[in-house]
């Protein structure tokens, strides 16, 4: 049975088709049209809320008139509904074709503020927003191809940072709506009505989500929305007289508002905006793979990220801002399990079509500003712990995390508290510290790039061949950690084991103190060690196999791939630690998995002594990677190279 099993897998003995005709992927599945529009018109009931909420937002904080908040609602809903058609429908390189909704970044929303403020606020500051918004999308657009090898810049201890600080700098914006008065636009914190106002909405939110589940749940911050300003308008706090003066059908021409204008640092505030919702992109991108079963490679990264660029510079060309995909869409597709990509084509059409009426753009800019700003805080505070979640992955036992975590925090905080620093700094530099966000993200990458690409923490340590000994006799516990961690997956107790062998009198000395840690630790050690690899075929957002050592695995068509996915599965689920394989003394596909698949007779006792034999061999092969003269025929050669120069 297990041979036959063997077979099937690795050769695919399954009986021919009887057919020719090839199956449509649900993902490429074209829907009647009745279930399009259906299923279409769910995901921008799912999206609404979330989408109009930042124009208001932004147009409230740097103080534009009614009429242009209504052109932005418009431009907002309109080149949503194109950039999802972009996204899901594609064309060329652009565009992924998965069921990916775009919608406005809540990433930008606190930057946009700032621009806007620095340039005097009102209608003529947009101009300098569009700006930055073209260049930030031109920039992605360039950088798309290159983009799954500049992640190492934001791994999750800057892009969880990043998000945190996005969600806690948005909270003060939501809540100065929450204690706006409606009728006069100014703050009154101490007026109670508004107070319950905020919180009724929140209540509202809160018990939906306890509630119900699924869709409705999905709608929540939507029916918060709706049951507050009936409330509202029950008690003659919201007021539809301006309804009247928009017209049933309009459309926003690009660059209504005026030729946009230029400003470095508010260009390379944006950049930074859209370096971040590339990250969250990628990632919900995978996450959309995932739920529609397509695997998703880096080429496709690419493809992603450049319709994420296009589509911010039509909505800088069309008054609108920067655009990423919504997450709350794609959870909708997960929930309903209907895949396919022309469902998102069609909620695309529908926004257009929203885009076109201005009555409709009206009617959702009277909502009272203390009901908007207690949707608001509920949004912001979700994406806040959406940073935490990611700050989660996060080793903090390393202190370079935390302080790259605390310093931009409290920079991003101290700013958020006290904006007026700003003033202080010379011109050009104010505007990064005229916002958290702005201050926060560059704090992080920064330090990011100090701790971890810069000097002797960077990549030569982690890759070079080029350690000697000598260097290794004169290293602290601390640097010998930094540097050989990742031959045993930083396992404390194997690198303290081995340090205490210190001095080594040669690589040979060196090595054997490894090997004999590895193979004399107590069984719960042993345990420890085999549970810190990587599942066989395990792949990170970019599409790269986890470990080094798997990088053959990593070019696997997505058949093959799922095949070698099934086998660790099955093995974890059957031993209670991943598969563990030499890659590098297996070249052949074929041959992996029959090693693994036959391995799965062995008992426990004699499976986990394999395990540790073949984890020895793979820190053995990495030990020769990083050390010089661990190998003397390719330490010769090495010799041989540098005489040269």
């Amino acid at each position: 049975m297990r041979q036959r099993r063997i077979s099937t897998i690795l050769y695919g003995m399954s009986a021919p088709p009887t057919s020719p005709v090839r199956r449509v992927h649900p993902v490429d599945e074209v829907l009647p049209i009745p279930k399009l529009a259906t299923y279409g018109f769910q995901h921008v009931v799912a999206f609404y809320a979330g989408a109009v909420v930042v124009p208001i937002i932004i147009a409230n904080a740097i103080d534009l008139p009614h009429q242009d908040l209504v052109k932005l609602i418009t431009a907002d809903l309109f080149t949503c509904g194109v950039a999802s058609i972009i996204q899901s429908v594609g064309f060329w390189k652009i565009g992924v074709r998965l069921p990916l909704l775009q919608g406005v970044a809540f990433a930008g929303v606190s930057p946009v503020i700032a621009i806007g403020l620095s340039h005097g606020g009102g209608t003529p500051s947009l101009l300098y927003v569009y700006g930055a918004v073209i260049v930030a999308g031109l920039f992605t657009i360039l950088i798309a191809p290159i983009f799954t090898k500049l992640l190492q810049f934001f791994p999750p201890v800057v892009t969880g940072t990043l998000i945190t600080i996005i969600g806690l700098c948005l909270v003060p914006v939501g809540a100065g709506d929450a204690v706006t008065n409606p009728r006069t636009g100014e703050h009154d914190p101490t007026n109670i009505r508004w107070l319950l106002y905020a919180l009724g909405t929140i209540a509202i939110i809160v018990a939906i989500q306890r509630v119900f589940s699924g869709f409705m749940a999905t709608i929540a911050v939507l029916i918060g929305l709706v049951v507050g300003c009936v409330v509202a308008y029950g008690l003659g706090d919201m007021s539809f007289a301006k309804v009247d003066e928009a017209s049933v059908i309009g459309f926003t021409e690009p660059f209504v508002f005026g030729m946009p204008k230029f400003d470095f640092v508010a260009c390379l505030t944006m950049i930074i905006v859209l370096m971040i919702t590339s990250v969250e992109s990628t990632g919900s991108t995978l996450a959309t793979g995932e739920i529609v079963g397509k695997r998703i490679k880096a080429a496709q990264i690419g493809n992603v990220l450049r319709a994420d660029g296009l589509a911010t510079v039509i909505g800088g060309i069309f008054n609108s801002f920067p655009y990423t995909a919504f997450s709350e869409n794609v959870g909708l597709v997960r929930l309903t399990r209907v895949k396919s990509r022309w469902v998102v084509a069609a909620a695309g059409v529908v926004m257009i079509v929203l885009g076109f009426l201005p009555k409709v753009a009206a009617v959702v800019s009277a909502v009272p500003s203390p009901v908007l700003g207690g949707a608001a805080l509920t949004l912001f505070a979700t994406v806040a712990v959406v940073g935490i979640q990611t700050l989660g992955k996060v080793d903090f036992t390393d202190h370079r995390n935390l302080i790259i975590v605390t310093t931009s925090l409290a920079l991003a905080l101290w700013v958020t508290s006290y904006p007026d620093v700003a003033e202080s700094m010379p011109s050009g530099v104010d505007l990064i510290f005229g916002s958290g966000i702005s201050i926060g993200a560059v704090a992080a990458i920064v330090l990011n790039i100090v701790f971890f690409h810069t000097g002797s923490h960077g990549p030569r340590v982690a890759g070079g061949g080029s350690i000697t000994l000598h260097e290794v006799n004169a290293m602290t516990r601390e640097r010998f950690t930094e540097v050989f961690g990742h031959v045993v997956q930083d396992v404390p107790w194997v690198i303290d084991r081995a340090y205490e062998h210190r001095p080594f009198a040669d690589t040979a000395a060196l090595r054997d103190a490894f090997q004999d840690a590895v193979l004399t630790g107590s069984s719960e050690q042993q345990m420890e060690l085999l549970n810190a690899f990587h599942d066989l075929g395990a792949e990170d957002e970019t599409g790269r196999a986890l470990a080094v050592d798997h990088v053959s695995l990593s070019n696997l068509d997505e058949r093959d791939h799922n095949v070698v996915v099934e086998l660790a599965s099955a093995y974890r689920e059957h031993f209670g630690f991943p598969l563990i394989i030499c890659a590098r003394e297996t070249e052949r596909f074929d041959r992996v998995l029959k090693n693994g698949w036959s391995r799965m007779d062995n008992s426990p006792a004699t499976e986990r002594a394999y395990a540790l034999i073949e984890a020895a061999k793979i820190a053995n092969y990495r030990f020769s990677d990083l050390v010089a003269d661990a190998n003397p025929i390719a330490s010769a050669r090495l010799s041989r190279l540098n005489e040269l120069h």
